[in-house]
C-alpha cells in the first residue's frame, strides 16, 4: 500500500531487528536508556509514530489500526521481513493489533503497559481523559491545536477496542510487562497475558514509565525474555 508519509526512526546495533514503538503523544527520544542495551545484541529501530515526533501527520486516519499498517509498510521499505516488537502504552497497543494483522511478521512480541480498551486504565486517570478529549473535540474546527489534542486524546478514549477473544490470534511468543504502580489496572494486564496463548508476565517495580525510571530492571526482563 502507498505510503503518505516518510517515519523519522533512530536505529543502532546489527543483528535480528527489533523495533520500538512509543506511547501517546510522545517520540523515538523516550527509549533512549534501551537503545545502547539492546544494540548490542540486535539491530534497533525506534520509530516515530504518524504525528509523533518528526514523523508528519499524513492524510489518513489517525487510529491505532492505520499505525500498524504504518509499521508494515515501514518495515517493507526497510527490507525487515520479520522482527521483534516492542511496544509501550499506544505503541504496546499498535504492537499487539500488528501481532493480530500481520503474525507471520513478528518474531517475538513484547507489550508494555497495554490495553484492550479504556476500561483497562485506572479511572482516576481515564477521566480527566475523556473530559480533555471532549473539551478539545468542541473547540477542533476553530483551533488546529486543539484539533491535533483532540486527535491525540481520542486514541485513548476510542482506541485500540480490541476484543479479548481476538488475542488468541496472536502467535508470537509474548512478554507482558507493567509496573507494580501503571496506569493500567492490574487486573487487565492479567487479563491480556491470560488471553495470549504462549505469553509470560513480569511486573517491574514502578509506575507506567518503567522503561525510563526502572531502566535497568526493564532492560534485563526484556531481554532475559528474548534470549530466552
Amino acid at each position: 500500500m502507498p505510503m503518505d508519509i516518510q517515519h523519522h526512526y533512530i536505529e543502532s546495533g546489527h543483528g535480528s531487528p527489533i523495533i520500538l514503538l512509543h506511547g501517546n503523544g510522545e517520540s523515538c527520544d523516550y527509549f533512549r536508556r534501551q537503545m545502547d542495551t539492546f544494540a548490542r545484541r540486535f539491530h534497533v529501530y525506534a520509530i516515530d509514530t504518524r504525528g509523533h515526533g518528526k514523523t508528519p501527520r499524513g492524510d489518513k486516519p489517525f487510529t491505532i489500526r492505520q499505525f500498524a499498517e504504518d509499521l508494515l509498510c515501514f518495515m517493507d521499505e526497510h527490507q525487515i521481513g520479520r522482527a521483534h516488537l516492542l511496544g509501550f502504552s499506544d505503541g504496546g497497543n499498535i504492537a499487539m493489533v500488528f501481532a493480530m494483522r500481520h503474525p507471520d511478521r513478528v518474531d517475538r512480541l513484547i507489550l508494555n503497559g497495554a490495553n484492550l480498551n479504556p476500561d483497562g486504565v485506572k479511572r482516576t486517570v481515564q477521566i480527566p481523559i475523556e473530559i480533555g478529549y471532549r473539551i478539545a473535540k468542541r473547540f477542533a474546527s476553530r483551533s488546529a491545536s486543539a484539533g491535533m489534542n483532540a486527535e491525540m486524546l481520542g486514541l485513548m478514549v476510542n482506541d485500540p477496542n480490541v476484543k479479548p477473544e481476538d488475542l488468541k490470534s496472536i502467535r508470537a511468543k509474548t512478554l507482558v510487562i507493567a509496573g507494580t504502580r501503571d496506569v493500567i489496572r492490574e487486573q487487565h494486564t492479567r487479563m491480556i497475558a491470560e488471553r495470549i496463548q504462549d505469553s509470560q508476565l513480569v511486573f517491574i517495580n514502578g509506575g507506567h514509565f518503567i522503561a525510563n525510571r526502572n531502566s535497568e530492571d526493564f532492560n534485563r526482563a526484556v531481554l532475559d525474555f528474548l534470549n530466552g
